[in-house]
């Protein structure tokens, strides 16, 4: 990754698509290698006052999937504390700068053109989607001088610690999910169609009850009457067995940001990680498939809440 010089307003401009899965792919194993799971600390508590939210743009709007993953681990990696990301142009029009030497972080826009072709030898047209992704450069508001002083505020946290309990109770039984409470693990009975939950107070703290109840969550959108989600799982630990629970990692981590819940790693997950190490090296495009899938489970679960908290999302 170059150098910003103030001047080069995209230093990611023109990159192609696949290294744009090898440089996010890269970064994300470096992390695991590490013992890192990038999606579960992607805060910093000193800025937010506790608040835990996603990455934000300039205009305040989150950002999703894989583009949540990048700029965690961006903010991670260069110890940011402020959630907001803006582009130098975007820096510009605010009458700011980007200080001379910062160096950008990667996001990415995917998106598809739907092409009408015609065949030579019928005359009939057809209608073909054709996917495109391009990476373009974002900055921390902390590598900008001359913004307007809101975007260098400690933002206030929605809730209070009481609150943030009770909004993630309404938030999950707005699912009606069928939550059944007893034993000692936590798990998705796909068949039967239920959530098993140890008892409450059997939690090390609320917030790792929470976490724990969105991760089964995002398992149980996988149904078919649901997303559908299938990765080929025959037996449990394989490979489609990894890929589904780093899904409901990934969601967990975004539903955790969207409830400001801290997330702590499963012990019982940390066998994972040579799988999901293994998944990543061989195929660039998992981390992507897998951010996309829990962007869309953590998505199906707000669908169920009524405004605030879609707002919040």
């Amino acid at each position: 990754m170059k150098t910003c010089t103030g001047t080069d307003n995209n230093q990611h401009k023109g990159i192609s698509r696949q290294d744009v899965y090898t440089r996010v792919t890269d970064r994300i194993v470096a992390d695991l290698e590490k013992g890192v799971r990038t999606w579960m600390k992607p805060w910093n508590a000193e800025h937010a006052a506790g608040q835990i939210i996603r990455p934000l743009r300039h205009s305040g709007v989150p950002y999703s999937g894989i583009n949540i993953l990048m700029l965690w681990s961006a903010a991670q990696a260069a110890g940011f504390a402020a959630p907001i990301w803006m582009t130098f142009k975007q820096a510009l029009e605010l009458k700011a700068h980007v200080r001379k030497g910062e160096k950008g972080s990667l996001v990415i826009y995917a998106n598809s053109i739907t092409r009408k072709e015609t065949d030579e030898a019928t005359g009939d047209e057809t209608e073909r989607d054709i996917h495109f992704m391009k990476g373009y450069t974002v900055f921390n508001v902390e590598q900008i001088e001359g913004l307007p002083v809101h975007y260098y505020a400690k933002p206030e946290p929605r809730f209070t610690s009481v609150q943030r309990i009770e909004h993630a109770e309404s938030f999950f039984r707005n699912l009606q999910a069928d939550i059944r409470h007893g034993g000692i693990q936590a798990y998705y009975a796909q068949e039967p169609d239920y959530i098993r939950m140890p008892p409450f107070e059997t939690f090390r703290d609320a917030p790792s009850y929470y976490a724990t109840l969105a991760h089964e969550s995002t398992h149980w959108t996988k149904h078919p009457s649901r997303l559908a989600r299938d990765f080929g799982r025959k037996k449990w630990g394989d490979e489609g067995y990894a890929e589904e629970e780093l899904v409901a990692e990934l969601s967990s981590a975004f539903l955790c940001a969207d409830l400001e819940l801290a997330l702590t790693p499963r012990q019982d997950h940390a066998s994972y990680l040579a799988h999901w190490l293994t998944v990543l090296k061989a195929d660039k495009r998992a981390i992507f498939r897998a951010a996309a899938h829990a962007q869309r489970a953590a998505d199906f679960i707000h669908s169920f809440q009524p405004r605030i908290f879609t707002d919040a999302a």
